[in-house]
């Protein structure tokens, strides 16, 4: 595998940035600057007022939690909004859920007016994670770098979210969605995730075993790219670095790696060091996630709510970005999967969606708990319950005309 060098001439790292451009693409004062008007709102959901979850359109209350007191106070936004497929969607009782009828230029500034509101929202030490899928996940990587900068940018990840298709006839099989990562500053929250270790693993990554202590290891060069003309371009035992390259240690942290055994020596005599297995750690998540697929077969438990995410991903995107207490949101809540997740972490959440579905799917997640996936099949839903669930919620009224009225219809 080829690697890459810097560069030294200045004019070669000179950028020419770029951005998107399209019809009704709003200033960003203009976006912060509109007044929020209908939602709903209701808190001491489960741990006291420290949670809320709002009924109504998102940018509403994106723009009244910025005139609220949230300015730079949350600490992690992890969005599934919809994917811009221009289909309505429906949950497993056939009920309506949503449309995501947007697409093109209006899905992008649909997004990015709420996205301008979350930089604000979000504190110097926050995060997103944005969720989408193909359709518009690569335009939308350009409108985030225009908001967050193109240095915040700290993955785009690519998750296998199903099975193998092989009913796919004249293209490949659709398995994958995709996660952009950004931060707010280069100071972030970052809890590094590592996966646990299987034996299998252990042996396949670090096949060597040191006689001394018993240890499993693994080689490594000790030289990288880049010719450098302080000592660690110069000779160690006698010999120099590859051409084009230079030692990763001064030579004087060399002898001291060399006398302690973390050095290994060929047959031929070509140094390699020795990376022990960190058996607690375990291996380190990379930019693909193949084992966070969403619900597959009949014993998982879900609300049955289209779209329903990874429960398990959630929790590591989570733990990774945030520590415990921090505020932590979800505006296109869905489900309610990664409120569930965050409640069960102990993080401050405030979710939002303007879907009745999603209410009464999240109202249910905390309330009744969940069904067997398998349990969806040719059942007839007794409403009645879940009606009463919502007389015992006390939505608080936010504004007039409030369109929490509609409960009472379903």
């Amino acid at each position: 595998m080829s690697t890459g060098v810097a560069t030294r001439d200045k004019k070669k790292k000179k950028k020419i940035p770029y951005t998107i451009d399209y019809e009704g693409k709003q200033s960003s004062n203009y976006i912060l600057s509109q007044k929020y008007s209908v939602f709903s709102q209701y808190k001491t959901f489960n741990n006291g007022d420290l949670n809320h979850l709002f009924f109504g359109d998102n940018l509403d209350v994106l723009l009244y939690l910025l005139n609220t007191g949230y300015k730079n106070k949350i600490n992690l936004i992890y969005i599934d909004p919809p994917f811009a497929t221009t289909f309505d969607f429906i949950n497993k009782n056939q009920e309506y859920a949503y449309s995501d009828i947007l697409c093109g230029a209006e899905y992008i500034e649909f997004l990015r007016e709420r996205l301008i509101i979350m930089y604000e929202l979000l504190s110097d030490k926050g995060s997103i994670y944005l969720h989408l899928d193909g359709n518009m996940a690569f335009a939308m990587k350009i409108i985030m770098d225009e908001i967050f900068g193109e240095k915040n940018s700290r993955g785009f990840i690519t998750r296998k979210k199903c099975s193998t298709k092989n009913y796919t006839k004249n293209t490949f099989g659709n398995i994958s969605d995709y996660i952009l990562f950004y931060s707010k500053t280069k100071d972030y929250i970052w809890n590094r995730p590592y996966e646990e270790w299987d034996e299998e693993k252990i042996i396949k990554e670090y096949p060597c075993i040191d006689e001394k202590n018993g240890k499993r290891y693994k080689k490594v060069p000790i030289h990288a790219p880049g010719t450098r003309n302080g000592s660690s371009g110069k000779e160690w035992h006698g010999m120099l670095p590859p051409k084009g390259k230079h030692w990763q240690y001064t030579p004087e942290k060399l002898d001291e790696l060399d006398k302690n055994g973390e050095i290994y020596w060929s047959p031929n005599g070509n140094p390699r060091r020795k990376i022990y297995c960190d058996y607690e750690k375990g291996i380190p998540f990379q930019d693909i996630w193949l084992n966070f697929r969403d619900s597959v077969n009949q014993n998982q438990k879900t609300t049955g709510y289209p779209t329903e995410k990874n429960i398990d991903m959630l929790k590591m995107i989570i733990e990774s970005s945030s520590n415990n207490n921090d505020i932590v949101l979800d505006c296109f809540a869905g489900s309610g999967s990664f409120l569930e997740a965050a409640f069960e972490l102990n993080r401050q959440w405030i979710g939002v969606d303007n879907s009745i579905e999603s209410i009464k799917s999240i109202v249910k997640r905390f309330t009744v708990g969940l069904d067997l996936y398998g349990d969806y099949v040719n059942k007839k839903e007794n409403k009645q319950p879940l009606l009463e669930l919502f007389d015992k919620c006390q939505f608080d009224i936010l504004s007039d005309n409030c369109r929490l009225q509609n409960l009472n219809k379903i």
